[in-house]
C-alpha cells in the first residue's frame, strides 16, 4: 500500500523544522503543503479544526496534529531509524535538552530578541548563548 504523508508548515516555523528533520532521517516521502497563517488553506482548517494550527501531518488521509505529538507518531508508525535511543536515561536526557530549546531559546527568540531593541534585545541574545 502506498503510503500519502502530507506536512502542512510553514518556512520559518521551528516546530515544522523538527518533523521536516524526523522525517528527512526517517526516509519518509512526504508532500510539503506551505501555509499561508494570514489566510488559512481549507485543508488545514478542516484537518485541524480546534487549533488551526501547523505543523500538522495527514497521514493517509488522518491528521496527526502538534509537533511532539507528530513526532512520536512517527517514530511508532516508522519504526527503522528511532529518533530516540533505546536507554531510558539517553531518552531522559534527549527530551530534557528538546525542552531547554523551547523554555529557553525560542522563547528568548521569540519575545526577547524579535520583539525588543537596544539593552533589552542584547540581553536576550545573551541567554541564547548560555
Amino acid at each position: 500500500m502506498e503510503e500519502e504523508v502530507k506536512l502542512f508548515r510553514t518556512w520559518s516555523s521551528p516546530y515544522s523544522l523538527r518533523v521536516v528533520c524526523a522525517l528527512k532521517l526517517k526516509g519518509i516521502e512526504h508532500e510539503a503543503i506551505y501555509e499561508d497563517l494570514s489566510n488559512k488553506s481549507p485543508s488545514l482548517v478542516k484537518h485541524n479544526p480546534v487549533h488551526k494550527k501547523i505543523p500538522m501531518l495527514v497521514h493517509n488521509g488522518k491528521p496527526v496534529r502538534e509537533s511532539p505529538v507528530i513526532l512520536e507518531y512517527l517514530d511508532e508508525r516508522w519504526k527503522q531509524t528511532p529518533l530516540l535511543a533505546e536507554d531510558p536515561y539517553q531518552k531522559a536526557m534527549a527530551r530534557f535538552w528538546v525542552r531547554f530549546g523551547e523554555d529557553k531559546v525560542l522563547q528568548s527568540i521569540r519575545f526577547g530578541v524579535l520583539l525588543t531593541e537596544g539593552k533589552e534585545q542584547l540581553e536576550a541574545t545573551l541567554i541564547c548563548k548560555t
